[in-house]
């Protein structure tokens, strides 16, 4: 039960890092592409490509640079959890009313202030739906990581598929599911509270 708990933690500990790193540089490419129209199909069409590529495939080609551990599975993660926010964030920015820009401009606003006082908040709501998407989605990934070395709850689980043992199979799957739940819930509760704040 002790294993398990260590586990757990290793597991949340994991996607919690890899969720913040994504979030910085999620919002910050879905700002680029935002303020650079030239750049954006090109941003957009790249996170999209890495969503297609097996999560195994990723890890595998990570693992040449990285090596075996948990910084090729925060990386992994990272990759795969950019998606969500940097499209979230790009339609959030693009949905801003123009009325409210111009509003800001003819304040004095500078364009970093319009994106920072104006712009980013109001988008916030569904850059924080991304957000959610891209913690659940990395939630289950990581489970894989015991395949490259690396922690968390996938070790039960995959030495339950060894050994045929479904206790163990089943014990490293619902503390998952639980925290993916969880985080869903809450993360929905959250997110509501924005979107009502934002009307």
């Amino acid at each position: 039960m002790a294993d398990l708990f260590f586990l757990t933690i290793e597991h949340m500990v994991l996607v919690l890092i890899a969720i913040v790193i994504s979030t910085a540089f999620g919002i910050l490419l879905g700002i680029i592409s935002y303020w650079t129209p030239y750049l954006d199909k090109i941003i957009l069409w790249t996170v999209d490509s890495l969503q297609t590529i097996p999560s195994l495939a990723l890890l595998s080609i990570l693992m040449i640079f990285f090596g075996l551990g948990n910084v090729t599975l925060i990386v992994g993660l990272i990759l795969y959890s950019l998606l969500p926010i940097v499209r979230n964030t790009y339609i959030g920015l693009t949905g801003v009313s123009p009325h409210l820009k111009d509003a800001a401009k003819g304040m004095g606003m500078s364009k970093l202030q319009r994106m920072f006082k104006v712009e980013l908040p109001l988008s916030f709501p569904l850059i924080f739906s991304g957000i959610k998407i891209a913690t659940v989605t990395a939630l289950s990934i990581a489970v894989i990581g015991v395949l490259i070395g690396s922690g968390g709850l996938g070790y039960p689980i995959y030495r339950g598929i060894q050994t045929m043992n479904f206790s163990a199979i089943i014990k490293g799957t619902i503390p998952v599911v639980i925290m993916a739940v969880i985080f869903d819930f809450f993360m929905s509760k959250i997110e509501q509270k924005l979107v009502a704040r934002g009307k």
